[in-house]
């Protein structure tokens, strides 16, 4: 094709429809929190000390206001309505007060045109007058659909009343989101206790304080949260006001890290602690750039299907990830990070191992607590972790019922049989199995009982008889009084099994000769040495292996 003289000398530009707005993200931020977080983001980035938030239920509308440096004609037009605009150009990472930008693509304005029908927007400096308009997203959604470019779309004037609100204050931005989409479904609650948890640069700068209808947020906010929690493991000594009101059950642990992550992993004692009380919002581990939180739910990313991970909630800081210089990792949400960049993939070993070390510690700090722990960690027996767990329910009922607390002298007591608890219970189950299965296989097959066995059972069953007689109990106790019922291990082995010789036979009734005195001391629920412990595991195991032999000679 042969190109004409005149066509070469024409200019070629970039024609960016208000349609790109669209597949930007106009509609990428779908909750009031995501949109109150945008503007108080722009906050920080302007500097100022407060931002006032008010929320108007009743008339589905409200305003975020700052004390920040504001915005002159050029910076409104040039700056806040150029979609992409970034501050960051020229090398500039900090304000002129030195906080680090939380602004880095300079589409995230577009979360402002998200949430209403309508968008004041106003902004002054100590210097010059008031600037701004209206953003009608009714015209605006025209002008996409007739797909006029950027410079055709223009901001409708400003009313009085809202010219008048700004009057009032030197300088900053004030925003009125009139006729929110969907409508404000949250409770004031709710927004106050989420902008206490996911904006932490307002608890941890004195010099930065943001106020939901009059009311500043603190960590007080999360006094629910904070009541509940019951561990907390400290990452490289990080200091915040949140942890510092947290009523834990026992000494903060401290984990240390060699890369520059600073935070708390805390945990529950039940999993629906979790939950904001009123909403449906479940905390979780959380991780924060500049104060600013990126990722929601980081354990997603390094997961070990164990339990503790239902139990527990954090913040962890990670500033390198955006130190000024670095290039942007972030999604164009705002909401997550790339996920295959390198130094977030070092963070999340790092995390995972430090994560790693909690798994341990909380099962024995919950163990050592009365409360069940992690049944996948193999560092104690299922059987055992079971007995405990039952010997800590019981006893916590018993508390219960009591409605009085124990002392701390009591609580020892009740520690020290709880780690006893782990051998003699599942000892006393083994045997009552053992001896049970016997009997049955002695029913099973109409074994006859000596002479000598049927007097040592009359002889308990006289002994029971003068018992109930002393405690005045006429019902019967035993499910069956037969003989065999009154009989143990020692008797029961000599009618199955007798050993012909004592010294090489390993029989039943060989075992039940060392067993006996041990089994007997479990059954009357004595405390018994680790001598007695290895003896009576070592004949448990030989009872059993030939109980179960005995059994497979049971065909129906």
């Amino acid at each position: 094709m042969k190109v004409g003289v005149h066509d070469m000398e024409k200019d070629l530009v970039f024609n960016i429809s208000l349609s790109v707005l669209n597949h930007l993200g106009r509609n990428l931020y779908r909750n009031v929190i995501t949109v109150l977080g945008e503007a108080i983001s722009n906050s920080w980035d302007a500097d100022a000390s407060n931002v006032w938030i008010t929320i108007d239920k009743k008339h589905n509308c409200m305003t975020i206001v700052d004390d920040g440096d504001g915005m002159n004609f050029d910076d409104f037009q040039n700056k806040f309505l150029k979609i992409g605009y970034s501050k960051r150009r020229n090398g500039r990472y900090k304000t002129p007060s030195g906080r680090p930008f939380i602004g880095r693509k300079g589409i995230g304005k577009l979360a402002l045109l998200s949430c209403a029908k309508k968008i004041h927007v106003v902004s002054k400096t100590k210097e010059t007058a008031i600037v701004g308009g209206i953003i009608d997203n009714s015209s605006l959604d025209k002008a996409i659909t007739d797909d006029l470019n950027s410079q055709e779309y223009i901001l409708g004037n400003l009313t009085s009343e809202v010219l008048s609100s700004v009057n009032i204050i030197e300088k900053g931005t004030y925003i009125l989101f009139e006729n929110v989409n969907e409508g404000i479904t949250n409770t004031v609650e709710y927004i106050k206790k989420s902008v206490a948890l996911y904006f932490r640069f307002s608890l941890l700068d004195e010099k930065f304080n943001i106020f939901v209808n009059n009311v500043k947020i603190d960590e007080k906010m999360l006094g629910d949260l904070a009541e509940n929690t019951q561990f907390l493991w400290k990452i490289n000594d990080i200091e915040d006001p949140f942890i510092e009101q947290l009523s834990i059950d026992s000494e903060p642990r401290r984990l240390k890290s060699m890369i520059n992550i600073k935070g708390y992993i805390a945990s529950v004692d039940k999993p629906s602690k979790l939950k904001i009380r009123g909403t449906q919002e479940k905390v979780t581990i959380d991780l924060f750039v500049n104060g600013r939180l990126r990722e929601k739910d980081i354990l997603r990313h390094v997961p070990t299907s164990r339990i503790v991970e239902n139990y527990v909630y954090g913040q962890i800081h990670f500033d390198d990830l955006d130190s000024g210089d670095t290039k942007d990792i972030f999604t164009s949400s705002r909401e997550g990070i790339i996920s295959d960049e390198p130094c977030y993939r070092e963070f999340l070993r790092e995390f995972e191992r430090l994560f790693k070390l909690i798994l341990d510690d909380w099962d024995e700090l919950r163990r050592k607590k009365g409360d069940d722990g992690d049944p996948d960690n193999m560092k104690i027996k299922p059987k055992e972790r079971k007995a405990q767990e039952l010997f800590n329910k019981t006893f916590k009922e018993m508390e219960e019922n009591h409605k009085g607390k124990v002392s701390n002298k009591v609580d020892s007591w009740v520690k020290r049989l709880s780690e006893e608890v782990k051998y003699n219970l599942p000892s006393y189950t083994e045997c009552f199995i053992a001896e049970n299965l016997l009997r049955e296989y002695i029913k099973y097959n109409k074994m006859q009982l000596s002479d000598k066995a049927v007097e040592e059972a009359e002889k308990w069953r006289e002994k029971e008889k003068n018992n109930k007689a002393i405690a005045n109990i006429s019902y019967a106790i035993r499910k069956s009084m037969d003989d065999i019922y009154y009989l143990d291990m020692k008797y029961l082995s000599n009618f199955i099994d007798k050993a012909r010789d004592k010294n090489k036979d390993l029989a039943l009734s060989r075992s039940s000769d060392m067993y006996k005195p041990v089994r007997d001391a479990v059954g009357h629920t004595s405390i018994i040495t680790e001598p007695a412990k290895k003896q009576l595991s070592v004949e448990l195991e030989n009872i059993k292996s030939r109980v179960m032999n005995l059994m497979d000679e049971i065909k129906k």
